[in-house]
């Protein structure tokens, strides 16, 4: 480590001054340099963020695969951990409520529905529409499900002025 040779006095017997040797062994210092390089460049490496998938509809409606209404469930996303779901074209549809806790079960249900009319679980499409008042954590908890439950094809879309009012007509 370090090291200070030091005599008994700080006189030469001549009267001079003697002047102390002072030998610092940096090793250690060096050593914890190269430590906390290797700790920075590792943790840096490893902490890279990641991009999610985001599918968006085209807008083009001429389509080679066209979606059957049966195979739809729309999901809007409400603040207080809301989702008010409804299965194919909102003119027809039941408007439901759930919450996150039942959402994945909702969805399982439906892909079975699927399944079962069209032979292909595959069709199953989902469309998740956040209101104004949904949080991003409440979007990331349905996105989650996409992945858990392995929905092929979902969409993310908003709410048009349609949707907005049978939506608010439900809730009176």
């Amino acid at each position: 480590m370090a090291a200070i040779d030091t005599p008994v006095s700080n006189r030469h017997p001549s009267g001079k001054m003697v002047k102390k040797s002072t030998i610092v062994d940096l090793t250690p210092m060096v050593d914890l340099g190269f430590l906390l390089i290797t700790f920075f460049v590792f943790t840096t490496t490893m902490a890279k963020p990641t991009v999610m998938k985001v599918q968006v509809p085209f807008e083009d409606t001429k389509d080679n695969d066209p979606l059957c209404n049966s195979c739809v469930l729309t999901t809007v996303l409400y603040d207080n951990d809301v989702i008010k779901y409804y299965e194919g074209d909102i003119d027809t549809a039941e408007i439901k409520i759930t919450d996150y806790k039942n959402i994945r079960e909702i969805i399982q249900q439906k892909k079975k529905k699927v399944f079962d009319v069209t032979g292909n679980k595959d069709r199953f499409v989902l469309i998740i529409k956040p209101s104004d008042k949904a949080s991003f954590k409440n979007f990331v908890d349905l996105t989650d499900e996409v992945t858990i439950n392995q929905i092929k094809r979902y969409y993310i879309d908003e709410l048009n002025e349609e949707e907005k009012i049978k939506i608010k007509r439900f809730e009176k």
